[in-house]
């Protein structure tokens, strides 16, 4: 059949209001916004933007509705050259709205959401025939039945499934959850789980021969995976930058992993991709806002290849 994406994403969207502050405060204090800004987010969104500035051909058909806030995603997403003419719009449905409130002093993040009127896949679109012509399916927990049903049409007809889960306590979870063939989860998911201590014993618990790669990823500390030839877990570390904003790093890893293996790039070099435009990402502000495009990647890299050599050979002298 041919192809008319490289990625199809069913999953959540977001609208994202970053409030930043000098510090978190401590109970019933106060603290002076110094900036605010509105971002579209989300978990298959994001993944999506990332892979389309990665040089990914890509498009959501999950579903959204009439609002202001779907409008501005709708917007948000054909401005970033993603295909939304197979989403789904419903009355009453909503993008999730979120709070993210960011702390200049430690560069580090709360959430709050709110998910009432999230809908995610729909149960029956869009068709068998849409599924079957992408390259990668992209799936996270938001419409399980939907999810469920294109999960179970990719991997029929032998296309990857890369999903992006951060809950698993809703119905019919662990039936998508085990159709994934691509898995790549945080560590604090893969940890609670599993019942593993370490990211590295989460890894090893989350595999099985229905699986074609399981990564855990760590934030700063890189992330560990298990694959077919390797069922002992590999660590890969991460890329040693200057953290501004960490807001969607884990989506924009998960975006450019499913844009890398799209082109069919080989794992360790698809995962070291995947980290690069997270390490980026996390050097600016915004989730979407700081995705970085594939010739930043690509130069990120060959920088970071020309240091170790460097340092490999000062060790040598």
């Amino acid at each position: 059949m041919k192809t008319s994406f490289d990625i199809l994403g069913l999953g959540v969207t977001a609208v994202d209001e970053l409030l930043f502050v000098s510090d978190f405060p401590s109970a019933d204090a106060k603290r002076r916004v110094l900036r605010r800004e509105r971002h579209c987010g989300g978990l298959t969104s994001t993944a999506l933007v990332a892979a389309s500035r990665l040089g990914a051909k890509c498009a959501y058909a999950g579903v959204l509705g009439e609002d202001e806030g779907s409008a501005f995603v709708r917007e948000r997403l054909r401005a970033e050259g993603v295909d939304v003419t197979h989403a789904v719009w419903r009355t009453g449905a909503r993008p999730v709205r979120s709070t993210i409130v960011i702390g200049e002093d430690h560069k580090t993040r709360n959430i709050f959401f709110d998910i009432s009127g999230v809908v995610g896949a729909d149960a029956r679109k869009p068709s068998e025939k849409l599924i079957r012509s992408a390259r990668v399916l992209f799936v996270d927990m938001y419409g399980l039945d939907g999810m469920i049903r294109a999960a179970k049409i990719a991997r029929a007809a032998g296309i990857p499934v890369v999903g992006d889960f951060e809950r698993s306590d809703v119905p019919r979870f662990r039936e998508l959850f085990d159709l994934v063939d691509h898995l790549i989860v945080p560590a604090d998911f893969a940890c609670k789980f599993t019942g593993a201590r370490t990211p590295a014993e989460a890894v090893t618990r989350l595999w099985n021969k229905r699986r074609k790669v399981v990564v855990v990823t760590s934030g700063e500390r890189g992330c560990y995976f298990v694959e077919a030839a390797r069922t002992k877990a590999t660590h890969l570390p991460a890329f040693k930058v200057e953290v501004v904003d960490t807001t969607g790093c884990g989506d924009v890893f998960h975006g450019a992993y499913a844009a890398a293996l799209a082109r069919g790039v080989e794992l360790e070099e698809r995962l070291r991709f995947a980290a690069a435009a997270a390490a980026l990402k996390a050097t600016r502000p915004g989730g979407q806002a700081g995705i970085p495009n594939r010739s930043q990647v690509e130069g990120f890299l060959r920088a970071e290849l020309r240091k170790s050599k460097s340092a490999s050979i000062r060790k040598a002298d």
